[in-house]
């Protein structure tokens, strides 16, 4: 059987989860399907697929070789799509990764204008709240905020936000606003999870660098969680900036201690080039870029 086949065969049974899941992906039969992982298996004389009644996990060679299998396929695609010129329609399946509220307010426009324009292309989003490594998890395009590790990656700064403490205007006017970071002890804190372990809070003035011991009332595991409580004017809530723009635009959330935030932090669009160039990669990077930084609020 060809080589190419039965990796794609394979991938797409360690993707899927699942033998009929896969099949059902690749058109073909779940017998089939079970047939080329089975040769592939017998060709390499390991096994790479556990498999029970319930489910299908990787074994530790299966892990390798699914790695090395999606690069070389994904390797493959980009010499195809070189091979047909560069100035090819983008088209192919393109798998992008975000922060959760990044992605939501600012990633999902993106993906949605540039499906609108290339209609030969699927989209898969994954938004977490940790660094996601594209390589590893086969991810071609992402966006990080913050400052970036040296790597080989490709990244393009198309903004920056900043860390703000913020509270309602009903809970500054009945609790008042806090003067400085040590301020904070007096009053009710919310801490995002995502954000802070929420044992403490990082503050900087010119060259002055504070670091203050707090005890929220509400920890809570998203971004999202702790803007709706601090807008319920239940207390001081500590986020980053896009995440609650809005909120402070309508007026329904206030920024306290400005003077103490400290270096913006830059974002920016990652992507992993390889050595041939990718219209998919290329048009959806362009279109990320221009998008973000047209946005005031990331400026």
């Amino acid at each position: 059987m060809d080589r190419f086949h039965l990796m794609s065969v394979f991938v797409a049974v360690a993707e899927e989860g699942g033998f009929a899941a896969a099949a059902r992906r690749l058109r073909m039969s779940p017998p089939a399907v079970t047939r080329a992982v089975a040769y592939l298996e017998g060709h390499l004389g390991v096994r790479l697929l556990t498999r029970t009644t319930r489910s299908v996990r990787l074994t530790d060679a299966g892990t390798r070789y699914f790695e090395d299998a999606r690069r070389i396929l994904h390797e493959a695609d980009e010499a195809d799509e070189a091979a047909a010129g560069i100035n090819a329609a983008p088209r192919g399946h393109l798998a992008v990764t975000a922060p959760v509220m990044f992605g939501r307010i600012y990633v999902m426009p993106i993906v949605t204008a540039y499906q609108e324009a290339y209609s030969e292309t699927t989209v898969s989003a994954l938004f977490v709240d940790r660094v996601v490594n594209l390589a590893d998890e086969g991810f071609d395009v992402g966006i990080r905020i913050g400052n970036l590790p040296d790597s080989s990656l490709r990244a393009i700064r198309v903004g920056q936000v900043r860390l703000v403490v913020c509270g309602s205007p009903q809970y500054l006017k009945k609790h008042g606003s806090p003067k400085s970071p040590d301020d904070l002890a007096n009053h009710r804190i919310i801490a995002a999870s995502s954000i802070s372990t929420g044992a403490e809070w990082s503050f900087a003035k010119k060259r002055e660098k504070l670091a203050v011991r707090l005890n929220p009332r509400i920890l809570v595991n998203t971004n999202d969680g702790a803007l709706e409580a601090a807008k319920l004017g239940y207390g001081l809530t500590r986020l980053i900036s896009y995440q609650a723009s809005s909120e402070i635009n309508a007026g329904t959330i206030k920024i306290v201690l400005p003077d103490y935030e400290g270096a913006s932090l830059p974002i920016h669009v990652i992507f992993r080039e390889g050595r041939y160039g990718s219209a998919k990669v290329r048009s959806f990077v362009d279109l990320a870029v221009e998008m973000l930084r047209a946005d005031a609020a990331l400026q």
